[in-house]
């Protein structure tokens, strides 16, 4: 089954071909780096760093970018507010996302351009727009001209009425149209800024994106991603200055993640349910983030709650268990992943889901084979986890590790259980048994057979 992608701008599923043969270039919008990144800020970088994986088996060549926005109004806030410079925000909390997004397996993206190092490619976008008729320079300011381009507005699907309509535009008496966007804005003195012809300023974060695209990809590429909230009027805004300054398709296939609520509510700072990544990490292992995040499509909402990550710590752990079960080295069997279901389902508009029932499908089958045809029943488990980012870790370590504070370290566990082994020899089955409910009140589950004991956080 050849690879289908659900294509915003078309509004439905496509098969998908690069445009230059076997050579695949994917851009996903990045954070700006003002604050820690919430679990909202993860669920795109797990969707395409799993789409990432998935290209990687079928094209030769995938170049995925992943802008890093360094300059913003935010982070000068933030700088402000904290006596910093811009500089020190900004390097801090790239370096944590960085940290923080590797902790949930995420791939590092093939490029990671940086705002502040494309000044140039933003200028001369910006030059190139006024040019062509498609921006104006006004009191200190260059915008670009919503009525300018015919069909504004084709990706959201509404007119330019509808989209200003409640929207989130700002109305300024140096704006010829309420919906016209800033290209350049003027810095003071006290702001960071760069000289361009129209005076020392910055670029605003619409533009940031189409410039870093061109420079660094060209001028059309196969894949955008980010999250829905980024359709209007961030990646409308990309479109307008791209294809207006330099024609083309600039993207072919544009794809957006659905949003995370917490508990059925949507996440804010004003309702207490706000969670970053790095708070999460503090009781979960990033693997269980990762795994809750693919639980539902990437174009469905996801609920994300205490239970479901509960319930994807506890498949992990049943997995782990089925994988601990065939001990031998799989790493050489080869698997031919176009007939499995899982990759179907992958190469089906990434639909997860699916291809996690066809991960249980493996462990039952696995549970249930005869022991020659075990190794390649592991190997197949082994390469649906790697297309998923999970599953890559020794099952005992995962099994046995734990991060919860006050947990029994490995080595009492060992000592009660040889303990207790000792105690069965002798015939002191009270001992036994009470060193079993010891561990089990820890949280220490204990499984007996012919070959010994093993065990495992429960």
């Amino acid at each position: 089954m050849s690879l289908t992608l659900y294509n915003t701008m078309t509004g439905k599923k496509e098969h998908f071909e690069p445009l230059v043969p076997d050579t695949v270039t994917m851009y996903v919008c990045g954070p700006t780096v003002y604050n820690l990144a919430h679990i909202g800020n993860a669920r795109p970088v797990v969707v395409f760093d799993t789409l990432f994986r998935l290209l990687q088996t079928q094209f030769a060549s995938v170049t995925y970018a992943r802008n890093i926005t360094d300059i913003d109004d935010k982070i000068i806030a933030a700088a402000r507010e904290g006596g910093r410079t811009i500089e020190a925000v900004t390097a801090e909390f790239t370096a944590k996302f960085r940290e923080d997004m590797a902790q949930l397996n995420a791939l590092p993206p093939t490029l990671e351009p940086h705002a502040t190092h494309n000044l140039e490619p933003m200028i001369a976008l910006t030059q190139a727009l006024i040019d062509k008729g498609h921006a104006y320079e006004s009191q200190g300011h260059v915008l670009f001209a919503v009525e300018s381009m015919e069909d504004y507005g084709k990706l959201s699907r509404r007119s330019l009425d509808d989209m200003l309509a409640g929207a989130r535009v700002e109305v300024a008496d140096y704006k010829r149209h309420p919906g016209d966007f800033v290209l350049w804005k003027p810095a003071d003195a006290a702001d960071p800024g760069w000289d361009s012809p129209w005076g020392r300023g910055r670029p605003g974060w619409h533009l940031e994106c189409s410039a870093m695209i061109r420079a660094h990809l060209g001028e059309t590429i196969d894949i955008h991603g980010g999250g829905r909230d980024l359709i209007f009027p961030h990646h409308e805004n990309e479109i307008a200055q791209s294809r207006c300054a330099h024609g083309g398709d600039y993207v072919r296939y544009w794809m957006h993640n659905a949003y995370i609520d917490i508990d059925g509510e949507k996440m804010s700072k004003s309702l207490g349910n706000f969670h970053t990544v790095r708070d999460l990490l503090q009781t979960y292992r990033g693997e269980v983030l990762r795994f809750a995040l693919l639980c539902a499509h990437y174009r469905s909402p996801l609920d994300f709650s205490a239970q479901l990550l509960e319930q994807a710590q506890a498949t992990l752990d049943s997995l782990y268990a089925t994988l601990r079960e065939v001990p031998v080295d799989v790493t050489k069997i080869d698997v031919d992943l176009p007939q499995e279901p899982f990759f179907h389902a992958l190469n089906d508009d990434l639909n997860t889901p699916e291809a996690i029932a066809g991960l249980h499908a493996l462990a039952k089958a696995l549970h249930k084979a005869p022991e020659a045809e075990r190794p390649l029943l592991k190997a197949k488990m082994l390469s649906a986890g790697q297309l998923m980012g999970i599953l890559q870790q020794d099952p005992v370590r995962w099994l046995q590790s734990s991060d919860a504070e006050g947990a029994i370290p490995a080595e009492q566990i060992e000592a009660l259980i040889e303990e207790r082994q000792q105690a069965k020899r002798d015939k002191n089955y009270a001992r036994a048994d009470d060193i079993r409910q010891t561990l089990a009140a820890q949280g220490v589950v204990l499984e007996d057979s012919r070959e010994g004991t093993r065990w495992k956080r429960g």
